[in-house]
């Protein structure tokens, strides 16, 4: 019996309410079937159950109860049930009658990938009412309308992901109620207009992956923007100092200026902004020292500042960054000669890349014990010299390890096999020797293995290659073994790598015949083995290589004729040359 009625007050609340059932204003409904029209495809349906006047009933569509008029249009790309996300499209051009929807508050057509034409013109001039606008995750081409800039009532905008063009609206900062901005990753360019420190209510401001010009004209005094936490202004083209007055912004949290052309040295007003835990401002012109401020962001968990000409010495003040997970200091004009202990005894610490800072002699001893376990170890080109230690097996959480171009003599060390969660190993570039095969034995708990990117090119291995495939790495997905001393043949377990797409073994002295299992590497794409001794025919498996589309097999010793048909007899004669013996397609034929 509860049931039984429950049932029936929920209908009689359906049919009471006023919206129900009721028939579209007419403006409304010419309106939206005007945009249907301009919708030549839609992968989720909906329009097409878009029938009768009764356009409040329709999906995506939100009426106000007492007007009936159009106030939502919600048609996400992405449809999420209880079970799934699913990614829908709409084909077709963005009709400029919906400004003829006047009533409108919320439009959502973000992420529908395919939906075209421009932003309309008058869009600020009839939408009055409008808190929401995304249209984000499309295709929309041409301007950004001035007339955006008469939207009073808009909370959130979001137009990234599309190829607009021209430049920011210059009264953008009208937008008095604006929370969320995000205008990243289309074509815009000229200056960020001076209008945005007056955005009072903005917390996320996305810029990032444009073109824009200029030097950044905000904050301009205290109290501005005093809610923005989210700050992306990275690639794009700005130029002149970061402003001293970026300490005004006081609820940053996260803010990414790297990938300019800013310079000059960074301000000390860094130091005010107490709530920062991640700061982006690598590969900029940046110079002078990191002011001794940054060791006050208490709460700082990320700090990149790599591919500037930043000069030691380092803070010593740095070392009260206790929260620090993540430095990047590579590639400046740091000449550090040793890591700093202070810099080792940051007790959160595991992500270390410290490439061309100046490190010289023997391998760090510093990193033998840290407070934090170690992820990632980048100590590229440096000057390091002597062996890799045996404790680099006791770095057990080490993910990524890069101690390429270097000086570094003596064989891999055995306990390397211990480092079972190691997905990364660049080792080109040093004088390494001996046995590769440790690198293939690493233990893990994964069934494909846990490495993913091997290069040890550049040494003077002799051997060990045989044991690829063998064990349990075989989902690594870039191999180079290019540029050593390998003589051995290729090992017929080669053909288990089945998620290899890269396999490097060019100017070695390999002596023997290509592996037919080789063809059973069907993910492979870029194959190079030339300047080597490969002898005999080039196996017939190989036409099984249908993702290839780099391969070089010149300066060999091989014989025969090509196999017939894709890929082997698309590539250009140069991927062969030099090999005497072989004949046919691209080839002069047999």
């Amino acid at each position: 019996m509860t049931y039984q009625f429950a049932f029936i007050f929920l209908t009689f609340s359906l049919l009471s309410s006023p919206a129900f059932g009721q028939p579209c204003n007419s403006n409304d409904l010419t309106a939206l079937h005007k945009f249907k029209a301009g919708i030549h495809l839609d992968t989720s349906g909906r329009l097409q159950k878009w029938v009768g006047r009764r356009c409040c009933d329709w999906v995506g569509i939100q009426c106000d109860s007492n007007t009936f008029r159009v106030t939502e249009i919600n048609l996400p790309g992405f449809i999420s049930t209880v079970d799934f996300i699913d990614q829908t499209k709409m084909e077709g051009v963005l009709s400029p009658s919906i400004t003829r929807l006047t009533y409108l508050e919320v439009l959502d057509l973000g992420g529908l990938i395919s939906l075209s034409g421009n932003i309309p013109k008058y869009i600020g001039h009839h939408l009055v009412n409008l808190r929401k606008l995304n249209l984000f995750g499309n295709n929309l081409s041409g301007t950004i309308p001035e007339s955006i800039s008469n939207l009073m009532n808009l909370v959130t905008l979001d137009l990234h992901e599309n190829a607009l063009t021209g430049s920011i609206p210059e009264k953008i900062g009208s937008l008095s109620f604006l929370k969320e901005l995000d205008l990243s990753n289309n074509r815009l360019s000229g200056a960020i207009p001076a209008s945005v420190t007056n955005l009072t209510a903005i917390s996320t401001a996305y810029l990032d992956t444009n073109f824009l010009q200029g030097k950044i004209p905000f904050p301009v005094n205290p109290g501005d923007m005093p809610s923005l936490g989210f700050l992306r202004l990275q690639n794009n083209q700005l130029t002149g100092n970061i402003p001293s007055s970026f300490g005004y912004l006081s609820s940053l949290i996260r803010l990414s200026l790297a990938n300019n052309k800013l310079e000059g040295s960074l301000p000390s007003s860094f130091g005010d902004l107490s709530k920062l835990s991640e700061l982006y401002l690598d590969r900029n012109r940046l110079s002078g020292t990191i002011p001794e401020s940054i060791g006050k962001l208490s709460n700082l968990i990320l700090l990149t500042i790599s591919h500037n000409t930043i000069q030691d010495p380092l803070p010593q003040k740095m070392s009260s960054l206790n929260n620090l997970q993540i430095l990047d200091l590579s590639f400046n004009h740091l000449n550090l000669q040793t890591i700093p202990k202070w810099l080792a005894e940051l007790p959160s610490l595991s992500r270390v890349l410290l490439a061309g800072c100046g490190i010289q002699g023997a391998f760090p001893e510093v990193l033998r014990e840290t407070p934090s376990a170690l992820q990632e170890l980048d100590l590229s080109d440096n000057s390091l010299t002597g062996s890799i230690p045996a404790w680099v097996g006791k770095l057990t959480e080490l993910y990524s390890l890069n101690l390429s171009r270097n000086s570094l003599f003596s064989d891999i060390p055995d306990t390397i096999t211990n480092l079972h969660c190691l997905g990364i190993i660049d080792l080109h570039s040093n004088n390494l020797t001996g046995s590769v095969d440790k690198v293939f034995q690493l233990e893990t708990r994964f069934s494909d293995g846990s490495l993913t990117y091997v290069d040890l090119s550049d040494n003077s291995f002799s051997n060990g290659h045989e044991n690829i495939g063998i064990g349990s790495q075989t989902g690594i997905q870039y191999l180079n073994l290019s540029n050593n001393y390998l003589k051995n043949g290729l090992p017929t377990s080669i053909g288990k790598m089945g998620l290899m797409k890269t396999l490097d073994f060019s100017s070695n002295q390999i002596n023997s015949a290509l592996p037919d299992s080789l063809g059973n590497a069907t993910s492979l794409e870029i194959l190079k083995l030339q300047r080597n001794h490969f002898n005999g025919n080039i196996p017939s498996e190989f036409l099984k290589l249908s993702k290839l589309r780099e391969l070089d097999l010149s300066d060999n010793l091989l014989n025969g004729q090509i196999p017939t048909g894709k890929p082997l007899s698309g590539f250009p004669s140069s991927s062969y040359s030099r090999n005497q013996g072989l004949c046919g397609t691209p080839l002069p034929p047999c």
